[in-house]
């Protein structure tokens, strides 16, 4: 019964940590989009401008209330961006006393790697490819057929494709996750690399716009990336298989099928095959023992029934 009660005290104090934790990261969050509120007027200035210096349009809003709800959407965004690194602290503060030091030491570098790719994914979004999206689309301008571009769209396209090459920028990461985990095998996914490219371009196409340009500026650095997380694994694999070869560990011997057997096994197989007489030797007829039944009297002379 004190068992019992103990794992309940244990699992509403888990409980308590959890929502302490949740309930500081509301809070923060909370504090932090008014101002921010104030600020998405400027990113959203920002924004127009440089779309405006890339393609010489200008943009549009198409509702009374299309500004106000872009700017909260920037400003929630925002938020959830500069204080991600307080919430990542809240929770590793409540997962941190059930871990051990080498699980410790492995999120903190699949964080690590895993905030880098991301951050490196939406920056090449926004420096590189959304501005090629935005003149491609400009592109089929004529004189009888003039671009109108809405605020909203293009903010939301900025958002969703920021996204998109965020998550797929974590490609190289899983695949070298799965391999080192030993749920793949290296050279499957090597075999598998037709089938890698199809699946690319097929997430490439669901995750960007209906439009040629964008999914292969998506598609071609997820490849690459790829070929990355397949390079850090066959350098892992050769680290591994270096580090049990026999060169390395000089207490196992080497398996050699051309050895010969130790001397005194040799000696004591001759001397065995010695002693034991030949087959052509026995006589079945007598007797293997003076206590075999049938010739207790007369064992010397025993002879078969």
């Amino acid at each position: 019964m004190t068992s019992k009660q103990d794992q309940e005290a244990t699992l509403i104090s888990h409980l308590e940590a959890l929502r302490r934790a949740l309930l500081r990261s509301i809070v923060a969050l909370a504090i932090g989009i008014v101002p921010l509120f104030l600020v998405s007027p400027y990113v959203l200035d920002w924004f127009c401008k440089q779309i405006a210096l890339q393609g010489g349009l200008t943009l549009h809003y198409f509702s009374p209330m299309e500004v106000f709800l872009l700017q909260l959407k920037i400003s929630a965004l925002l938020d959830c961006v500069l204080f991600s690194p307080y919430i990542a602290w809240n929770m590793w503060q409540f997962v941190l006393p059930a871990l051990y030091d080498n699980e410790k030491r492995f999120i903190r570098s699949i964080v690590v790697m895993t905030s880098g790719l991301f951050i490196a994914g939406v920056a090449f979004c926004l420096v590189v490819c959304f501005p090629l999206i935005v003149q491609f689309g400009m592109s089929f301008a004529s004189t009888t057929l003039q671009p109108v571009f809405g605020i909203s769209n293009l903010v939301t396209l900025a958002l969703w494709l920021s996204l998109a090459f965020g998550c797929m920028f974590q490609f190289p990461l899983v695949t070298y996750a799965l391999i080192r985990a030993g749920i793949v095998n290296y050279e499957t996914v090597c075999s598998k690399r037709p089938y890698v490219v199809v699946a690319i371009l097929v997430l490439a196409a669901l995750l960007t716009p209906p439009d040629i340009v964008s999914q292969l500026m998506l598609g071609t650095p997820t490849y690459l990336l790829f070929e990355t997380g397949l390079l850090a694994a066959r350098r892992y694999k050769g680290r591994t298989q270096k580090e049990v070869h026999p060169e390395n560990a000089p207490n196992i011997a080497p398996r050699d099928s051309t050895a010969t057997a130790p001397e005194t096994e040799t000696v004591e197989t001759t001397a065995t095959k010695a002693e034991s007489p030949a087959v052509d030797d026995i006589d079945f007829a007598a007797p293997s023992s003076k206590f075999q039944v049938g010739a207790e009297k007369d064992a010397d002379n025993w002879k078969p029934y």
